[in-house]
Parts: C-alpha cells; structure tokens; sequence
C-alpha cells in the first residue's frame, strides 16, 4: 500500500506539472500564434497611452520579455523556494509557497487563495453532507419500493434537480428566502465569529447546490441497489436469518456504493477547486469568484494558482477514491 502512494503521488506531482504547463502554454503560446507581441500583452496591465519606455519596464517586471520556458521554470522554481520580484519602485520577497503576483493588482497570490479558500470549503463539505444523505436516503427507499408513489416522486425530483442550472434555482431562492421572507443573510460570516450565522448565510447555497448533486446521486444510488438487491449473496444473507436492515445497509448498500465513490471523489474535487456560478450567484469570495476575476482581467498568476489548486484536489480526491475502494468492497482488496 506505501509503494502504491508512493507511485500515486509521483504520478499526481507530473499531472500537476502538465496541468500547470498547459496553462502556461494557452496564454503565451496561443496568443503569439494568433499574432499578439509580448508589447501588446504588457499593454493590457497599464493605462491609457502609454510610453514605449513604461510597456518595456513592463514587460521585465513581469518578465514578459524572457522566453516561456524560463518564465515557466521561474514559477516553478517560486512555488518550491519563493521568489524575489521587481514592481518597479520597489522588489518584494514571496515566500514559498509562491505563486507569483497578479499582474493587474500586485498583490500575492497564496494569500489570496488561503484567504478564500475557507469560504470554498465549508460551501463544498456543507452541500456533499446534504447532498450524500438526501441522495442516498432517497435512492435506497426508491430501489426498495420500485414504482411506489414515493420512488416516481424522488425520480422526478431528481430529474428537476438536475434539469434546472444553478443560476436559477439559486437566484429563485435568494429572491424568495432572502429578499422577500428575510429569513436567511446574505453576508458570508466566518465559522471562528459567529457558527449561527455562518450556518444561516451558507445555507441556501447548500440547499441549491444538494438539489443538483443529490438528484444525481438519487438516480446512481437506485440503479446500483435494483442490481444489487438481485444478487445471489443477497438471498442468501436473507436466508442465514439476517435482519433485512443489516441486509440492505450491510451487503446491499455497501455493494452499490462503489461508483457513487467515484463520482464523489471528482465531485467534491472540483467543488473545492471553486465553486464558480454558485459562489457568483450567492456572491460568496471564495476560489470561484477569485477565478472569474482572474480570468476576466486575463492575468496569469492568479489563473495558474486557482488551476494548480483545483487540479491538486481532483488529484488527491482520486487518489482518496482509490484507498477507499479496499474498505468498502473487499474484492478490490483481494485482487
């Protein structure tokens, strides 16, 4: 098992650098194919008119004027040692872990993404908790009650959640439960000031993002229990005199959760990379929002931080995924 993470993680550490490679190459790379000078890039992060004299002290500030593998190499080197800047009027030190400075702001990275990355993450594990034992729940009862009133209902709730987007379900509930009955805040409030509260302002982008999740994980769940239920070592569990409680929680459930894993691993990866239209739409600044900014104001250094940070969590989530598959199904830890 030590060599299998030992392999694992040498193996997450080369996709990390692919990952930050490809971005790298999309933003210098492209754009010169497309025609566009390291001038013009340096343009775009100065004001209007500018001197040739202010886009070329530019342009080795932000070190726009080196090739791309050794602006690359410098990154790299910065996130492992830190780095030391030239701003102009002044040069700064990054410490490592540094993720260089926003071109348009000035302002480091890390900090940035640490500052907002506890919004990011009580959003993520609030909503899988609600989304897990809503999704479960209703999918179990539904598989063992095939074509009940309540199995065509969960269904069709669950198909609604996953037809409606979250910039309308999530907008439908602000304008309800915020706007009209003033029931839940809109201001994000830190856990460590006040937990009431922080519960009662993250609480509706749970629900709408549960309602999207839990639809999904409602229909896997149901699907893996009707093929399981059917299993010879489930009639025999039956015929030992088990409880049919401890049958469908023990061998049933436990048996069928396998690709729910999987898809929970990649889901609540991606949710801690930034929830980006939720976090919008509930205007909560965590890594979502930090990311359309960056993106909007096409600056690099925040880009291939919030990048690098959403593919780590995908990359240590899979590899979660994969130990967990020996506790939960004793077959992959036979093989």
């Amino acid at each position: 098992m030590i060599s299998y993470i030992i392999r694992r993680t040498i193996a997450a550490l080369i996709l990390l650098l692919v990952v930050t490679a490809v971005t790298f190459g999309i933003f210098f790379i492209l754009p010169k194919l497309a025609g566009q000078t390291a001038d013009q890039l340096a343009q775009q992060y100065i004001g209007k008119n500018p001197t040739p004299e202010d886009i070329a002290a530019v342009k080795r500030n932000l070190g726009l004027d080196q090739p791309v593998y050794i602006q690359y190499w410098e990154f790299i080197k910065g996130i492992v040692s830190g780095a030391t800047y030239d701003l102009g009027p002044t040069t700064v030190r990054c410490d490592a872990p540094c993720f260089g400075y926003s071109f348009k702001d000035h302002i480091e990275v890390w900090p940035q993404l640490t500052e907002r990355l506890p919004v990011t993450l009580s959003l993520a594990v609030g909503a899988a908790v609600m989304w897990l034992v809503g999704g479960i729940a209703a999918g179990v009862i539904s598989a063992l009650r095939p074509g009940s009133f309540f199995d065509r209902s969960a269904m069709g709730v669950a198909l609604a959640g996953v037809s409606l987007p979250m910039f309308f379900t999530g907008q439908l509930a602000l304008l309800l439960f915020s706007y009209k009955l003033e029931i839940f805040g809109r201001t994000y409030v830190p856990f460590t000031e006040n937990p009431s509260q922080w519960a009662n302002t993250l609480f509706l982008p749970w629900c709408s993002l549960a309602l999207l999740y839990s639809a999904i994980y409602a229909r896997l769940t149901r699907s893996g229990m009707l093929e399981t239920m059917n299993e010879d070592f489930i009639r025999t569990a039956r015929a030992k005199g088990l409880r049919e409680r401890k049958v469908v929680v023990r061998h049933g459930l436990r048996a069928a959760l396998t690709p729910l894993v999987t898809v929970f691993g990649m889901d609540i990866g991606l949710l801690l990379g930034g929830a980006v239209i939720t976090e919008t739409v509930f205007s909560l600044h965590g890594i979502g929002e930090y990311a359309v900014q960056a993106i909007t104001a096409n600056d690099l250094p925040p880009i291939l931080g919030v990048t690098l940070l959403a593919a780590f969590f995908v990359v240590f989530m899979n590899l979660v995924v994969d130990l967990l598959y020996a506790t939960i199904d004793p077959r992959v830890r036979l093989s």
